[in-house]
């Protein structure tokens, strides 16, 4: 029987971005499905309890920092991995989201350069 391919949720409106996560998670064996508010995002981990969470911290479609404490502040969710990923010039956004409760937060650049990678570290703990 085929196994059902591991979910992650992604909070992202940058269209390279949903390219480049969806192209990598495809190879790493996971399945992403990309959400448009930070509800969506809230119901559809409460039902699946996603392998990880993407959040980027620039998206304009949901309140990233709100989303990641709101992520947290749920009992079931609270060891679900959190990717943040956000402009290099934006400490104090970066800064916010470490607190709220982000598992890691990255430059864009960085996020982008080393995503199979973190994807692969993730697919092994699932």
């Amino acid at each position: 029987m085929p196994q059902k391919p591991r979910k992650i949720l992604a909070a992202v409106d940058d269209l390279f971005f949903v390219v480049k996560i969806n192209d990598a998670a495809k190879r790493s064996g996971f399945e992403v499905e990309f959400v448009k508010s930070a509800q969506e995002l809230l119901d559809r981990a409460r039902q699946e309890a996603p392998a990880l969470v993407i959040v980027d911290l620039n998206a304009r479609s949901v309140k990233p920092v709100e989303l990641i404490a709101k992520l947290r502040a749920e009992e079931s969710l609270r060891r679900t991995s959190i990717i943040a990923f956000v402009s290099h010039l934006e400490a104090e956004l970066k800064a916010r989201a470490q607190a709220a409760g982000a598992s890691m937060v990255l430059a864009r650049s960085a996020f982008s350069m080393n995503l199979p990678q973190i994807l692969k570290r993730h697919s092994s703990s699932v």
